[in-house]
């Protein structure tokens, strides 16, 4: 039987209103960053007729995505009035807590991180001014299976609208609600190096491979694997047990023997 994706996305519209509406919430707030995935949950925002502020908050970024940002909010307005387009340039604010670092030379991985936790501190600010909440646009794999998120930073977030659908099942969201066609087409990538790399760079499997994985991890086909198929199950497994501190609740040490 196949999917109605029109069908779902009016069902995760409502869940985001129901949601707001019992938290007292008027305001959905969204970063944008020309990727699929917040191409359709902002979408997904905007279509329940609450304002929603698509936030554009470029770091050194390569024109090609702070176009595409600029591109789907362009057409998310032209398509639902309750949309707020705001572009807030973090690049100074960047350049100023690298500045201020000196000596400590951080890596790579941490200035990729810091860019990603300016942001979520900035939407923040801006949903906490608002009377609003931060919108999550993590899907299934990334949020449940590799955690391919910051840490605090977008993952730090009030609810997350596709956190149960895979990645595969966002593309056909994004089709059902009629995304631009280039922000369909465009490689995933987080934004967040200089080198542009894209997420399967980064992650060494494609979606698709991961999708498999995290399936066959949670029920096991029992067939017997390709070569590629336990690279693929061995790189999600690392994956998963590198970033399992993310995906977990935090550590809390358990008093005993309290005295009353």
């Amino acid at each position: 039987m196949l999917q109605d994706w029109s069908a779902v996305a009016n069902e995760i519209s409502e869940w985001i209103s129901d949601y707001a509406a019992k938290a007292g919430i008027t305001t959905l707030v969204i970063g944008v960053s020309g990727g699929i995935d917040s191409a359709v949950t902002s979408t997904l925002c905007a279509r329940t007729g609450m304002e929603t502020i698509a936030l554009n908050m470029p770091i050194h970024q390569d024109p090609s995505q702070f176009n595409l940002s600029n591109r789907h909010i362009e057409w998310m307005q032209s398509n639902w009035k309750n949309t707020d387009a705001r572009t807030i340039d973090l690049t100074g604010t960047y350049d100023a807590f690298c500045q201020e670092l000196g000596e400590q030379q951080p890596s790579s991985l941490a200035l990729a991180n810091s860019r990603a936790r300016l942001r979520m501190s900035t939407l923040y600010a801006i949903a906490t001014s608002s009377n609003g909440i931060v919108v999550g646009t993590g899907n299934k794999v990334e949020d449940f299976g590799v955690g391919f998120f910051t840490k605090y930073g977008d993952g730090g977030v009030d609810i997350s609208p596709i956190a149960d659908l895979y990645k595969s099942e966002v593309y056909s969201l994004a089709d059902a609600l009629g995304v631009i066609k280039e922000i369909q087409d465009a490689s995933p990538t987080d934004g967040l190096w200089d080198d542009g790399r894209t997420d399967e760079d980064q992650l060494g499997a494609s979606y698709a491979e991961l999708e498999w994985a995290m399936e066959e991890v949670e029920n096991p086909s029992g067939q017997e694997h390709s070569d590629r198929e336990k690279e693929v199950l061995e790189r999600y497994l690392e994956l998963n047990a590198a970033n399992s501190h993310k995906m977990n609740p935090i550590p809390v040490f358990q008093m005993s023997g309290r005295l009353h």
